[in-house]
């Protein structure tokens, strides 16, 4: 279908790299194309599916959108309310998502839709979903904090009407797939980060080591360059994980713990790197002029975006056989 045939680990190689780029909305904007709206229908689509929408997304001839967030549904995932309902030889979709990464310019979506009405865990499908169909509406391009230069939308479906071919793998399946695209989704975000924490930490030490204060340079003082090597440290234990992580799933293991563990750290560690830092730069550190600055609010949506730092808790502790009985 156009795609090299590697396996995951070169995508990591990607995404790694990618963290050279001096913003996460470029990164990410990548990510979702690779790793997030395509894995499914790469592994679970139809011949068809994937020679009309797979093709042109790997050549980068399209853009493609992942549509599983909503207003009342982020990381909790089995309680979103699109509805997907059969109709002959169509499914007529009608709700909303909320947070969607390129979903303004976005040429088609792999949704999440509830399409009947069973358990959460079994009543969900993917669909590929074209963007330009009647009733769909894009609402708006939310104002973020960080992430500024992705585009991120809010969209509306009203009766919008799509072929039932169009539905990824099995009917009621969709929950079960979007599980195991997350494996890959958080081991991309973690690969994401990797560089730009190292990047940051490398200019604050050439920062530090040329600004005075007090007659010597900050990068003098133990607090400064002990705090340094102790991020240097964490960022290097990150991918130690994230790599043991990588491994496991190209031999095709469940890697859900591992993971979240990596997500958890990550979201964690870049607002400690970015914070830590930003201090060390005083007043530039504050402005809009410096790559710390921008990773600051950039890297804060890890904790949050495809799965928050709680969900990952919650995840690792039942995996762990630690969460208390119902």
């Amino acid at each position: 279908y156009g795609g090299m045939g590697l396996d995951f680990s070169y995508s990591i190689a990607v995404a790694e790299e990618l963290g050279n780029i001096r913003c996460g909305g470029v990164p990410m904007a990548i990510g979702v194309q690779a790793a997030m709206a395509t894995p499914c229908l790469a592994r679970f689509g139809s011949d068809g599916l994937k020679k009309q929408f797979l093709v042109p997304t790997i050549a980068g001839d399209v853009v493609a959108c992942l549509g599983v967030s909503e207003t009342g549904a982020g990381s909790d995932v089995a309680s979103i309310k699109t509805t997907a309902v059969r109709k002959g030889d169509e499914y007529v979709i009608n709700g909303g998502k909320m947070w969607i990464t390129s979903g303004c310019q976005a040429d088609w979506m792999c949704l999440l839709a509830n399409t009947s009405e069973g358990p959460p865990h079994r009543n969900k499908s993917l669909i590929c979903l074209p963007m330009n169909l009647p009733g769909i509406h894009v609402a708006k391009k939310i104002d973020k904090l960080g992430m500024r230069s992705s585009d991120t939308a809010q969209i509306f479906f009203e009766d919008v009407r799509v072929p039932s071919k169009n539905i990824i793998g099995e009917e009621g399946m969709g929950f079960t797939y979007q599980m195991l695209q997350f494996q890959e989704e958080r081991l991309w975000g973690v690969a994401s980060v990797l560089t730009a924490m190292e990047n940051i930490i490398q200019e604050t030490i050439n920062y530090t080591r040329q600004r005075k204060l007090f007659d010597r340079s900050v990068l003098h003082n133990q607090t400064v360059h002990f705090r340094l090597a102790e991020l240097a440290t964490e960022v290097e234990l990150l991918r130690s994980l994230l790599h043991r992580a990588v491994a496991l799933y190209v031999e095709g293991n469940d890697v859900t713990k591992f993971a979240s563990m990596a997500k958890l750290k990550a979201g964690r560690l870049t607002r400690e790197v970015s914070d830590s830092c930003l201090q060390f730069w005083g007043g530039m550190g504050f402005t809009n002029e410096v790559l710390v600055s921008r990773c600051y609010r950039d890297m804060r949506l890890t904790s949050i975006g495809g799965g928050s730092d709680e969900t990952m808790l919650s995840i690792i502790c039942k995996y762990m056989e630690i969460l208390p009985s119902k």
